[in-house]
């Protein structure tokens, strides 16, 4: 009989390892994956695991204001970097808080792993203190998850979560443990690798559809490649425009796949969808093979699915085989990561006569170009010009609406420069705290959060988190005093009826109001006084003449954010515009 069977987790007598909690075990398991930076808010069923990363100083833990914040940040420190975000929550409210971030993640691929703490496992389904069932509710926003209902599983099921997390289509997995989990002896070992019966993630590409594709873009007269973001999730970039470059093919891009070309490059036409550019819409419309990569064809991309692309045959290369012909039929299904096809595509690659079909497409852009009016003062495309000359090599994080619409139009990335948006789930708030996880992520980067007024304020007690983790971003703050997306729509499709768009509005403003007049109350906040009161800068700005002065203030702050707040027209719209459900050739341009 041995005399001291064990003390935390080594047997003295025989003096080799045994039996640890499980919270030694996540720590153990977060050190052996490589996380380095973890995004937690405490609460009480996880209380023994930040116990645990008390004691140890390999993985730095960042404390947000939000557990949506919390999450968004994992997000832009996973989009920044290419690792997996982690993060960790409590129970119910903590769990249910980062839910919209967990969709997020989902619906533009960004591998997170995300820990959530859980009430005994005694107490599960008796309605007991911040309990919820939060696998039920996210198991169709994740690639997977889980409650650990055994200690002996929680090692294997970490090591599920990360490789799954990471591998194939990325995407965001859930962990659930329960507090006595935690606390549970088990085994020391975390696995070195995983093998899971069902989950065989594409690595590989089958070459015979891949050849038809080929020879079927080989074959056309007027082709077209249409880039997703899965170029830039893969990091195909360089590989895409090789490509392009030896068949000659001009290049149209989704919101996520901005940047697969940069912006300058004589084969890249534009973003094509709801507010693309009238060349590269015109383009879908009129190519007569579409080779598409890395997309899902989702409805800001096509419109009325009736009239996309009606005179091409198209190609579709994805990693995902449920994304194949879900929304588009498509003549040759390839199922592949992007970075595998194009590598075998350049094998094959021969120059094609499209002098003509680009002229063509040159033709249409000089008659309808991308263009704001330039005598009514400072616009939206002067400050993304004044971004992409101050910021070249920078990241740009946007939120969601008509400021997001403006960036992907007007700035221009290239190889040195990142563009992070929400572009499947479209998440007012997601801007800035991803804005700080890029910047925690990538910290001797230039982060530049672009914002607008409404989406700033869903999120923007994350300033806090910004000043006590040094994260130095530059926020702009495209401030139009509504909320600009649905106004547009209001516009252009309600006659006007301006309903909940106004942040100016107050109870003792009429009901029927029709816009900004004399009366209008002051807006609510000061959002050069907050950023103060929260201990960055603030830098209002009025004229084009400005912006370049208040980019050389905000580059002397390299550890605390600026807020630039830039006071643009009301009236100002995202154009060209395509109604929804219309088809792309039907494009709004006056």
């Amino acid at each position: 009989m041995d005399l001291y069977p064990s003390c935390d987790g080594i047997d003295i007598e025989r003096g080799f390892s045994m039996d640890i909690t499980g919270r030694k075990l996540f720590v153990k398991a977060l050190e052996e994956e490589g996380v380095d930076i973890l995004f937690g808010y405490p609460g009480g069923t996880v209380t023994d695991l930040f116990d645990e990363l008390y004691k140890q100083d390999s993985i730095r833990v960042v404390l947000p204001r939000h557990e949506q914040g919390l999450i968004h940040e994992a997000e832009g420190y996973a989009r920044s970097t290419g690792k997996v975000g982690v993060c960790l929550v409590t129970s119910g409210p903590g769990a249910t808080n980062i839910i919209t971030g967990l969709a997020d993640a989902h619906y533009d691929n960004i591998p997170l792993v995300c820990f959530t703490g859980q009430v005994p496992l005694s107490l599960i389904g008796n309605d007991a203190f911040q309990e919820v069932d939060i696998v039920g509710m996210t198991r169709s926003i994740t690639k997977y998850c889980v409650t650990v209902r055994d200690r002996k599983d929680l090692g294997k099921t970490i090591k599920m979560a990360f490789h799954i997390a990471r591998t194939g289509k990325p995407g965001p997995v859930l962990i659930d443990i329960p507090k006595d989990i935690q606390t549970a002896s088990g085994d020391a070992e975390y696995p070195d690798h995983v093998d899971i019966r069902g989950y065989k993630p594409c690595n590989s590409v089958h070459v015979g559809q891949l050849k038809k594709a080929y020879k079927l873009l080989k074959s056309a007269k007027n082709p077209l490649i249409l880039a997703g973001g899965g170029i830039n999730i893969s990091r195909a970039n360089l590989l895409l425009q090789q490509f392009a470059e030896k068949m000659n093919v001009p290049v149209v891009t989704t919101i996520m796949g901005k940047g697969a070309l940069p912006a300058e490059h004589p084969l890249y036409i534009g973003n094509c969808g709801m507010h693309g550019r009238f060349s590269a819409n015109k383009a879908v419309s009129e190519c007569d093979v579409l080779f598409s990569i890395g997309t899902r064809f989702n409805d800001r991309i096509t419109g009325d699915l009736n009239e996309f692309a009606p005179k091409a045959q198209i190609v579709h290369i994805d990693i995902d085989t449920a994304s194949i012909s879900r929304n588009v039929v498509v003549d040759v299904p390839v199922v592949s990561d992007a970075r595998l096809a194009l590598e075998k595509l350049l094998e094959w690659a021969e120059p094609k006569k499209t002098k003509s079909w680009i002229e063509e497409i040159h033709a249409w852009e000089e008659a309808n170009p991308l263009e704001m009016r330039r005598d009514l003062g400072m616009t939206p495309q002067m400050i993304m010009e004044h971004i992409n000359s101050n910021y070249p090599d920078g990241i740009y994080v946007t939120d969601v609406g008509q400021h997001q619409m403006w960036a992907t139009q007007y700035l221009t990335l290239d190889s040195s420069s990142q563009m992070i948006t929400s572009g499947g789930l479209g998440t007012m708030g997601f801007g800035f705290p991803a804005a700080i996880g890029a910047k925690i992520g990538s910290p001797d980067r230039d982060v530049i959060c672009i914002s607008g007024d409404g989406g700033m304020q869903m999120n923007i007690q994350e300033m806090a988190t910004a000043i006590t983790q040094g994260a130095g971003v530059t926020v702009c703050i495209l401030n139009n005093y509504y909320l600009g997306m649905v106004r547009q729509m209001q516009q252009l499709f309600y006659g006007k009826r301006y309903s909940a768009t106004c942040l100016r509005r107050r109870a003792s403003c009429p009901s029927n109001c029709k816009g900004p007049n004399p009366s209008c109350p002051p807006y609510t906040p000061d959002f050069v006084k907050l950023a103060e009161s929260y201990g960055a800068y603030g830098i209002r700005v009025e004229r084009e003449e400005e912006i370049d002065a208040a980019f050389a203030e905000a580059k002397k702050h390299k550890n605390v954010p600026t807020v630039i707040e830039f006071m643009i027209a009301t009236d100002e719209i995202v154009l060209p515009m395509v109604k929804s459900g219309n088809p792309m050739s039907e494009m709004i341009l006056k």
